[in-house]
């Protein structure tokens, strides 16, 4: 699977941790504060458990299958799926396809945003960083960053 460059040319690119985030509409674009972020993600990716105090999270599935947990429940999700996390419940998913998974996730204000741009790095070419396992100061600050954008970290990512 790949992510064509005509998909994110002209796009701000990042790596989000092991995946590639392109930010095709910031919330700094409408007056609604609605933001689409292009996310493509390796196999077994899976953020920890989490709760977004002030926004939904809406997650339009484009390539792959995804395992969704949102307040204690699983269901997969693949390709042309929608899913939504409302905001307040816990939530995660893990990439279950071999190839990676692809989503657009959308959201409503500027935190999900901003803890992106704060945590990622520039993308360096537009596809997926090499694989790494966070450390101990990347985790702590990931929760810090998080919760100062509304996210609380709750509970470890699927296995």
């Amino acid at each position: 699977m790949t992510m064509i460059n005509s998909t994110i040319a002209g796009k701000e690119l990042f790596w989000f941790n092991n995946t590639l985030v392109a930010i095709r509409l910031s919330s700094a674009e409408g007056e609604d504060g609605i933001c689409v972020v292009e996310h493509r993600m390796p196999h077994g990716d899976s953020p920890p458990l989490h709760v977004h105090r002030h926004q939904d999270e809406v997650f339009h599935v484009l390539e792959g299958q995804l395992r969704f947990r949102i307040d204690g429940h699983d269901q997969i999700a693949g390709p042309g799926e929608i899913i939504i996390a409302p905001k307040g419940l816990p939530h995660t998913y893990r990439v279950e396809s071999q190839d990676g998974a692809r989503t657009l996730t959308i959201t409503r204000g500027s935190d999900f945003e901003t803890m992106l741009r704060q945590t990622s790095r520039p993308a360096q070419q537009p596809q997926l960083p090499p694989l790494s396992e966070p450390t101990p100061q990347m985790i702590g600050a990931l929760v810090r960053i998080c919760a100062e954008n509304g996210i609380d970290i709750v509970g470890p990512p699927l296995s």
